[in-house]
């Protein structure tokens, strides 16, 4: 024997969504509710008997209402086993009703955390103590108790007990249990998640932002990151296939905050995103939000092919294009600025999977429409994630994002010539690409926007040379960014071959005075950043 019919249900939810159409349903079907607090009060205005928990175990809320079903009349009654008689004869002496139905979700945890400004004492009395307790107790006893977090499967438990003539079906009851255990988790993971990070911040003084700064310090000697990490993560959509066509794939998003990023981006038109598009996506969006200039980031399988500053979304577009416009062909191509009609006017005639702007025109939108399956993403505005997840087999790599960048101050000059004024606007314009580009990285800029780019080389002299084969420009006057220290002086030759005039880079190799000294025989300007930003 396992479950019996259901005649006494817990309910006390934070979403109370649908939970007075749930109580009339269960009233009508002859099952006793009990509940708590302003959930009560709620089926109590919708005309339905309810019995506070309070009433019925004899004891009263207590503490502001920190303690309110940890009862042993609760949770005896959730626990006990329906097909065991040593249970139910204990049950009988003790006057405990069995409860066959427990309905709770939690308190707003990540809702909470989520609001700018939020105290930690604030965030501290959203976690929920006895919702977790009553959903793991219900879960475990699956087999005589039916569990439900989701006022989206209210009509199916509904439905169910009407099938069974007031029993569930146990198919549904592990299904559902499996559910507040995934729902547990993720409340879990989202309160050692925060504080974590809060950890983090206070060994920092309390500067959680530090590291997006723009410090150059290594982080050698800082705090470890957190021993341990809980990833609780929620399929958000079922992906048509992975990389390839023969891999599955699924959308997850953490499910211990509201969703952010790429992952919340609104989709205003086009086809279903597939996997590739939405790593795309991700690396357009990083490299376009770099920029304070109205700016155009063009991405192809995750690498840019074209990037450009301008004054207006449209001349960045055409600058931009004009660096690999062959390579641009299935692009996705992510904007920093509202995309206006004019843009949107230039970019018809080119194949795009996606595009990714914080705004839109309506009149832009209209032209877009005129391509059905194109991809047209309204960008989240949250900030990057702090760190990043990279698995291997067994388990993951985790690091602090690449959040770090330089300015002028932050540059060494290292060589005879001093770069002009344009050429460190430049300089500093093709580092900030750089950072984006796959390792061996090495990219040629001129007035504000690529003109070749040599990206995922193993030996480096090799993207030097690629990036100067693949420039449609002219290079005479470009200069050159290196994401990583030249280790023989064989790149700047190459370089200064295509013409570079100034070159930024992080330095550190032991050959970096032969470097130097390629530089001053060519007359280039080099600066070093004591920063490298490797892409794997």
């Amino acid at each position: 024997m396992g479950a019996m019919r259901i005649q006494t249900a817990l309910i006390s939810v934070s979403d109370k969504s649908g939970v007075g159409d749930l109580a009339e349903g269960l009233h009508q079907r002859g099952i006793r509710i009990l509940s708590t607090g302003g959930t009560a009060r709620l089926i109590e205005k919708r005309g339905v008997p309810v019995t506070a928990v309070s009433q019925y175990t004899g004891s009263p809320e207590i503490l502001g209402g920190r303690v309110k079903t940890l009862h042993p009349k609760i949770h005896g009654g959730i626990l006990a086993r329906h097909g065991d008689e040593g249970h139910r004869q204990v049950l009988q002496d003790q006057g405990i009703d069995p409860i066959g139905l427990v309905v709770v979700n939690l308190y707003p945890f990540s809702e909470t955390i989520a609001r700018r400004g939020v105290r930690l004492e604030e965030a501290v009395e959203q976690i929920d103590i006895g919702g977790p307790t009553l959903l793991r107790a219900a879960a475990k006893n699956h087999e005589s108790v039916t569990v439900v977090v989701d006022p989206g499967d209210y009509g199916t438990v509904l439905s169910a007990l009407d099938e069974g003539e007031g029993e569930t079906r146990l198919a549904l009851r592990k299904r559902l249990a499996l559910k507040a255990f995934q729902h547990t988790a993720a409340y879990d993971a989202a309160i050692a998640a925060y504080l974590a990070q809060r950890g983090e911040a206070d060994q920092a003084g309390g500067d959680s932002s530090s590291r997006a700064s723009g410090e150059s310090s290594s982080a050698e000697g800082q705090a470890e990151l957190p021993e341990a990490l809980a990833l609780g993560l929620s399929r958000q959509a079922s992906l048509r296939y992975g990389e390839n066509p023969h891999q599955r794939a699924a959308l997850y998003r953490f499910s211990d905050r509201p969703p952010a990023g790429v992952v919340a981006a609104k989709q205003l038109q086009g086809k279903t995103l597939s996997f590739n598009n939405y790593l795309d996506l991700q690396a357009a969006w990083d490299l376009g939000r770099e920029f304070e200039q109205p700016s155009c980031v063009i991405v192809k399988h995750n690498n840019p092919c074209g990037v450009a500053q301008a004054e207006s979304p449209c001349e960045a577009y055409r600058r931009a294009l004009e660096c690999d416009s062959l390579s641009a062909f299935g692009s996705i191509i992510a904007f920093n600025r509202q995309v206006d009609a004019e843009t949107a006017q230039a970019m018809r005639k080119l194949f795009v999977e996606a595009v990714i702007a914080p705004a839109y025109e309506a009149d832009a939108l209209e032209v877009f429409s005129a391509k059905k399956n194109l991809r047209v993403m309204l960008a989240d505005g949250s900030p990057p994630d702090p760190w990043q997840f990279k698995k291997v087999d067994g388990g993951f790599l985790v690091q602090d994002a690449d959040l770090q960048t330089v300015s002028r101050g932050d540059l060494k000059t290292v060589t005879q010539r001093v770069p002009s004024e344009s050429e460190l606007d430049d300089l500093l314009f093709a580092w900030r690409v750089c950072k984006h580009v796959k390792s061996n990285a090495i990219v040629y800029a001129k007035d504000g926007r690529t003109v070749g780019i040599g990206a995922g080389q193993m030996s480096r002299v090799d993207s030097v040379i690629l990036a100067a084969r693949k420039a449609k420009l002219h290079l005479e006057g470009a200069v050159m960014a290196s994401d990583a220290f030249f280790p023989f002086r064989d790149g700047v030759d190459e370089a200064a071959k295509a013409g570079i005039a100034a070159v930024i880079q992080p330095g550190g190799s032991k050959r970096d005075d032969e470097v130097i000294e390629a530089c001053d025989e060519h007359g280039m300007a080099m600066v070093l950043t004591s920063m490298r930003h490797f892409r794997h």
